[in-house]
C-alpha cells in the first residue's frame, strides 16, 4: 500500500512538471513572443511643430523659431558610466560655450532612473545658427542626440499681449489635463494660445522602430508624420492694435474696437507686457515687479476686470424704462436730489437738470430721471430686463476664463450676503453703481445691440485654418423694444453731436458716431458733504473710472469703439480725443468709407 502510494505521488508530481513544460513552452509561446517583441520593438511619438497665429492679413503675430534641442542617453551619470557623463558634458560645453554645465546635470538627474530607457533632454533649445557649425560634430556621437526643437516667438511683443497670450513649459497639471503637453514640453497658459490650444498644436506622428539590447535603433519599422498645418487667422488688424496700444500710453485700462457683428479689429489691456519673457523665462525681481503693481498688468481688464458701468447703463436702462411701465414721453424734474430712505441721492449737476424726458437724461446723462424711473420699475424687472440683454453672462468670446459681472437682485444679494436688499440699492443700480459690476467686454457688445437691434458674440477667430469663422447673433429684444429703439439712438448721437451733450466737446472725429460717456466712482461721497470734489482734485486712486462707449457711422453703423480709463475721471474728457482719432484710423485705413 505504501508503495502504491508513494508512486501516486511521484507519477502525479511528473504529470504537474509536463502540464507546466507544456504551458510554458507551448501555451504560452505567444504571450513571450509578445513580451519579446515590446523589447524588441519601441513605439514613439513625433511631436507636431504648433501652428502659427497671424493676423487679418497674414502679419505673424506667433510664430517658431527654428533650433533643437539636447538629448543625453540614459544611465550616463551611474557610477560605472561617470567617466563618459562627464566627456559628453565638457564636449558639449567646449562646442557651445554658452551651455551651463551645472544646469545641464541639473536637467538630466530630474530625469535619471533605473527604469528610464529614453534619451533626456538636457538643453531645451539651442538657436538653429548657433548649432549648425557643431552639428555633424555632434551628431557622431552615440550619447548625445540633436532633436528638432521650434520655440514660440511674439513679433510684436506687448501689443496684444493679453489677447494673444503666450506658452510656457507644461507642469504637472497641464499634463494630467493634455498627455500631449508632455510630448511637446509646452502649452498655452492664457489668451487666444490657451483657448485655441488643441487645434494650434496639432496631431502627433507616429514612429516603430526596433531596436537591440542596448536600446540603440536598428531599424525604423513604420513612420507616420505629425499634422502640424494649424494656421489660426485673426481678425485683428495689428496696424490699427499697433495704434490704440501707443494712444493708451500712460493709461490703464481697456479699450476694444469692434464691428457690430462680433469681430474684434483691436483690443487692450493696459498695463502690458513682452510675451516673450514668458518663453524666455524672467527673473523673480521682474516678477515680483509685475505682480505686485497696483495697476495689475497680468489682468486682462477687457474680460477680466470688473467695473461699475456708471452711465453706460444708461441707454439699455432707459430702454427697458419705455419699454416697460414708462411711456417715452415720460419726464421728471431733476432738483439735482431726491431724499430716499434716510440719505440723499444727488444729480451730478448741483443745478439740476430741470424738466428731462428720456432723450434729454442720456444726452445730458441726468441721474435723476434714473433714479425715479428705478422706482417705478423696481429691481426685479431692471434685473431680468439687464440680463436678457446679456448681462450678468458671459460673452461667449474665444478668450479663456471670462468673467460674468454681477446684476445684483434681491435674490443675489440674499444668496450672498443673506440679507435684504433695500430701496436705496435699486437707486444706486439705476445710474450703474453699487453692486453692479461689468467688463469692458460687455459694455462693447451691449453697445452693438443698440446699434444693430442684435446681439453679436465677440470673436477674434477669422479663420481657424481653412475654415472661416461664422458670427452668431443673439435675438434678445421683443417687438415693443425694437420699436423704441430708434429713440435711444438718437440720445446717443445727441450725447456726442448736441451743443449739451456730454462728449460733443471732446470730439474731432470725422465720422458721425453715438455713444455714451460714463463716470464710475469707485469711492463713495459722505452725505454732509455739500460740495463735491472735482475729479483732478482727489488722489489718483480715488478718482472714478472713466467711460466712453460708441458707434459709428451713426446711419450706418459698422464699428464699435469702447474705452474705459482707470481713475480716468469723465468719460468724454478721459477718452473722447482717443475714440475721435480710432474713428479716423478707421477712416484712413479704408473700413469706414468715405462719403
Amino acid at each position: 500500500m505504501k508503495i502504491k502510494f508513494i508512486l501516486f505521488v511521484f507519477i502525479t508530481i511528473w504529470l504537474a512538471l509536463i502540464v507546466r513544460v507544456f504551458s510554458l513552452s507551448v501555451e504560452s509561446n505567444s504571450l513571450y513572443t509578445k513580451l519579446s517583441k515590446q523589447n524588441t520593438i519601441k513605439s514613439e511619438q513625433i511631436a507636431p511643430v504648433r501652428g502659427e497665429i497671424v493676423d487679418r492679413y497674414g502679419r505673424p503675430v506667433a510664430i517658431n523659431k527654428l533650433g533643437f534641442k539636447i538629448q543625453l542617453a540614459p544611465h550616463l551619470s551611474f557610477k560605472k558610466n561617470i567617466a563618459a557623463f562627464e566627456e559628453e558634458l565638457q564636449t558639449l560645453k567646449r562646442l557651445l560655450p554658452s551651455l551651463d554645465i551645472e544646469k545641464m546635470k541639473k536637467n538630466y538627474e530630474k530625469k535619471e532612473s533605473y527604469y528610464n530607457h529614453n534619451f533626456i533632454d538636457i538643453v531645451n533649445f539651442i538657436p538653429y545658427k548657433e548649432i549648425m557649425p557643431v552639428y555633424s560634430i555632434l551628431n557622431l556621437r552615440k550619447n548625445i542626440k540633436i532633436v528638432p526643437a521650434p520655440k514660440r516667438y511674439y513679433p510684436y511683443k506687448n501689443i496684444a499681449s493679453h489677447m494673444i497670450g503666450y506658452v510656457a513649459r507644461a507642469n504637472r497639471r497641464d499634463i494630467n489635463q493634455d498627455a500631449l503637453s508632455e510630448l511637446i514640453g509646452y502649452t498655452g497658459k492664457i489668451g487666444l494660445e490657451k483657448y485655441y490650444n488643441k487645434y494650434l498644436q496639432g496631431i502627433p506622428g507616429k514612429r516603430k522602430i526596433q531596436v537591440n539590447a542596448n536600446n540603440q535603433e536598428v531599424a525604423e519599422l513604420m513612420h507616420s508624420d505629425a499634422q502640424e498645418d494649424t494656421k489660426l487667422t485673426l481678425t485683428l488688424d495689428m496696424e490699427l492694435q499697433a495704434y490704440i496700444s501707443k494712444l493708451f500710453e500712460g493709461k490703464v485700462g481697456a479699450i476694444v474696437v469692434m464691428r457690430v457683428d462680433g469681430a474684434i479689429l483691436a483690443a487692450g489691456s493696459f498695463p502690458n507686457y513682452d510675451l516673450n519673457i514668458f518663453v524666455n523665462g524672467m527673473s523673480y525681481k521682474m516678477y515680483n515687479e509685475l505682480s505686485s503693481s497696483l495697476d495689475h498688468p497680468f489682468t486682462n481688464k477687457l474680460i477680466n476686470g470688473l467695473y461699475p458701468p456708471g452711465s453706460t447703463i444708461k441707454p439699455m436702462l432707459g430702454l427697458l424704462y419705455i419699454s416697460t411701465d414708462l411711456s417715452p414721453y415720460w419726464s421728471v424734474n431733476c432738483t439735482s436730489s431726491l431724499p430716499l430712505g434716510g440719505r440723499i441721492f444727488r444729480c451730478w449737476k448741483r443745478q439740476g437738470h430741470k424738466k428731462t424726458d428720456i432723450t434729454k437724461a442720456i444726452r445730458e446723462s441726468c441721474d435723476d430721471f434714473f433714479y425715479k424711473g428705478s422706482l417705478v420699475l423696481g429691481n426685479k424687472k431692471m434685473s431680468e430686463g439687464l440680463k436678457r440683454y446679456g448681462f450678468g453672462e458671459k460673452t461667449g468670446v474665444d478668450l479663456p476664463n471670462e468673467f460674468i459681472g454681477v446684476v445684483p437682485s434681491r435674490e443675489w444679494k440674499r444668496k450672498k450676503y443673506n440679507k435684504i436688499w433695500n430701496i436705496g440699492e435699486t437707486v444706486n443700480m439705476s445710474i450703474g453703481q453699487g453692486d453692479f459690476l461689468v467688463t469692458p467686454l460687455q459694455i462693447a457688445r451691449e453697445t452693438a445691440l443698440i446699434a444693430t437691434g442684435k446681439l453679436p458674440t465677440p470673436h477674434f477667430a477669422k479663420r481657424i485654418g481653412d475654415k472661416p469663422y461664422t458670427p452668431l447673433y443673439k435675438d434678445v429684444l421683443n417687438e415693443k423694444e425694437k420699436k423704441r429703439l430708434p429713440i435711444i439712438r438718437q440720445a446717443m448721437y445727441q450725447v456726442c453731436n448736441h451743443k449739451k451733450g456730454t462728449a460733443t466737446h471732446f470730439l474731432h472725429s470725422k465720422v458721425k458716431i453715438a455713444g455714451k460717456t460714463g463716470t464710475a466712482q469707485v469711492i463713495a461721497i459722505k452725505q454732509d458733504i455739500k460740495k463735491r470734489k472735482l475729479e483732478h482734485e482727489l488722489s489718483y486712486y480715488s478718482r472714478s473710472h472713466a467711460w466712453f462707449t460708441t458707434y459709428g457711422p451713426y446711419k450706418n453703423p459698422q464699428y464699435i469703439v469702447m474705452a474705459m480709463v482707470e481713475h480716468g475721471g469723465h468719460g468724454g474728457h478721459a477718452a473722447g480725443s482717443m475714440v475721435s482719432n480710432i474713428y479716423n484710423k478707421l477712416l484712413e485705413l479704408g473700413y469706414i468709407k468715405k462719403k
